[in-house]
């Protein structure tokens, strides 16, 4: 990935972190001109090869963020923010995302249990979720209740994600 690349691609997520914090969304016209403007990007500097490159990165965002969606993890405002990451910066730096955001929004899960002070309960629901797949597994047991549900937006673990990724790079 060129560092300019990361560069092109911050204001989306900039924009990305302000809705989503605000409204637990990431709007169309945030991810769109994200996509569109990544493959631009990497067409105009590398040809061909460029708009291949955005291509691979656009799939390596949005079809793991496909499937987290599919299993309720995230919403489709992070798929569609993904293929735009991806687009601007290829497949190796934004699977490099993906990781760093997930270990980021594990622990800001963990912290936002112990915090409401519901750790035990928390493990008490893994337990019989692991306890029913074993004894008869169904893709409802999955999804869980809206009140059970641990919700926060994704951006705040995806920004520091990108910037764990970028900084990686250097070191």
């Amino acid at each position: 990935m060129n560092e300019w690349a990361f560069w092109g691609c911050l204001p989306f997520l900039a924009v990305a972190f302000l809705t989503d914090t605000l409204t637990m969304k990431i709007p169309n016209w945030i991810t769109a001109p994200a996509v569109l403007m990544g493959f631009l990007a990497q067409g105009l500097s590398g040809g061909w090869k460029g708009v291949l490159f955005a291509g691979a990165g656009a799939a390596a965002g949005f079809l793991p963020l496909l499937l987290m969606h599919v299993l309720g993890a995230v919403g489709a405002g992070d798929v569609k923010l993904f293929a735009g990451i991806g687009a601007w910066t290829g497949y190796f730096f934004t699977i490099q995302v993906i990781v760093y955001s997930l270990l980021f929004a594990a622990a800001i899960g963990w912290i936002i249990v112990l915090k409401r002070r519901e750790g035990f309960r928390r493990l008490r629901s893994v337990a019989r979720l692991l306890t029913g797949i074993f004894y008869m597994p169904k893709w409802t047991l999955f999804k869980s209740r809206d009140g059970d549900m641990l919700r926060f937006p994704f951006m705040l673990a995806v920004v520091p994600g990108a910037a764990a990724a970028f900084l990686g790079g250097w070191i």
